[in-house]
């Protein structure tokens, strides 16, 4: 097991020549190619066997992050630091690190025992020391009856295990996963993230996973760093994440379905601070400046904060109950999904599976004033998060 260390770390990527331009052309003007900066300044100290998740959109620079902390992309500026060694100038090889791939990577022609094997082999260990590591991984994964058949005669999520326990054998100091659940059904995903959780548990092993996928993030991580253009938003546990996102993104990126935001500004009246949107007017916390009276923001809230008043112990006020149109209604079993229409504003609601409410009809819904956000317009930044401090 080791500690990770990123320390002000960037990647550039040279650009590409226009498609419409011949190369000696664009040569020849002097221009040179634009560069992409994937990741921007990325400092990030990962702890002796934690297991943290990188998480964002396509493009947003986690999986290059992964690729340079494996030695298969170089660092443009920065230090990489395994276990207190910086490894920018180490080979992969030598860096006692095992990565599990989307595409689980397995050799056709080999059986499940050579696959979990073939790396061992490779560093010179002795027959009787890999047949123990093998077997001994084999048992962990509950796949010890598989290995003498080939890759073609197991399912995803059997491939998954043996990719895992062809990483497991090394006994490596970090194992690195690039999306390694993304190609398996939506079934087999939550039971593979249980037994990822078990794995870890069991072995200890720092570990950094990558993924776009925020339920797998929340589920799965000790703490998640969620990026966007190359940029940490916010490094933090999966419940501060979700209960204080710093930032609008983060607000938006967590939770599903994401939350509801409202553009509008803050009005004071009397002792109390509202905000005033098109269609409705909420009573916000107390605590906020004067300065932001009257200022243009972003009122946030998630759908399982919007109750119908019916079926809430949720106290109701004129000034956080409203009357909605119901436009859609998806029933899912334990609860119900709602899109809905408060003066010109269209939210999204999770409320109780014996809700009454009918498609074209009014409904009386509650907002939780304790689950609020307001967002900068301009930055973006959580206000009332902001105001703590």
């Amino acid at each position: 097991m080791a500690k990770v260390h990123f320390k002000n770390v960037n990647k550039v990527f040279q650009g590409t020549v226009p498609v419409e331009k011949k190369w000696y052309e664009f040569w020849k003007s002097g221009t040179k190619p634009q560069e992409v900066h994937v990741v921007r300044d990325l400092s990030l100290e990962v702890d002796d066997g934690e297991f943290l998740v990188l998480v964002g959109p396509s493009g947003c620079g986690k999986t290059t992050t992964l690729r340079m902390l494996a030695g298969l992309e170089e660092v443009t500026s920065g230090e990489i630091s395994i276990d207190g060694r910086v490894v920018n100038e180490v080979s992969p090889k030598d860096r006692d690190i095992a990565m599990v791939f989307q595409n689980y990577a397995l050799y056709p022609h080999m059986n499940i025992y050579e696959n979990m094997a073939f790396g061992l082999r490779l560093r010179k260990y002795p027959p009787s020391e890999i047949d123990k590591l093998v077997k001994d991984a084999a048992e962990l994964l509950e796949i010890q009856n598989l290995l003498m058949r080939k890759p073609k005669e197991l399912s995803g999520g059997q491939r998954q295990r043996v990719a895992m326990g062809r990483a497991i054998v090394r006994k490596p100091k970090v194992f690195l996963m690039d999306e390694p659940l993304s190609n398996l059904d939506a079934k087999l995903r939550v039971q593979m993230r249980a037994e990822l959780q078990k794995l870890h548990r069991r072995l200890g092993v720092t570990t950094i996973y990558v993924t776009h996928d925020q339920t797998e993030a929340m589920t799965l991580g000790n703490r998640i760093a969620i990026l966007n253009g190359g940029i940490i938003q916010q490094l933090d546990t999966p419940l501060n994440l979700y209960e204080r996102p710093a930032n609008k993104f983060v607000a938006g990126f967590i939770g599903s379905p994401s939350m509801n935001f409202v553009d509008g500004r803050i009005v004071r009246e009397g002792n109390h601070v509202y905000f005033q949107a098109s269609g409705f007017k909420m009573r916000i916390p107390d605590g906020l400046p004067s300065s932001l009276d009257g200022s243009e923001v972003t009122f946030g809230i998630r759908p399982e904060n919007i109750y119908d008043r019916e079926f809430t112990r949720k106290e109701s006020f004129d000034w956080n109950t409203f009357e909605a149109q119901v436009d859609v209604l998806e029933p899912m079993g334990a609860e119900v999904i709602l899109y809905l229409t408060i003066g010109n504003d269209s939210l999204v609601a999770r409320v109780d599976s014996h809700t009454k409410a009918k498609v074209g009809e009014k409904l009386k819904v509650v907002f939780d004033f304790d689950r609020i956000h307001l967002f900068n317009k301009t930055s973006e930044t959580n206000l009332l998060i902001n105001n703590e401090h």
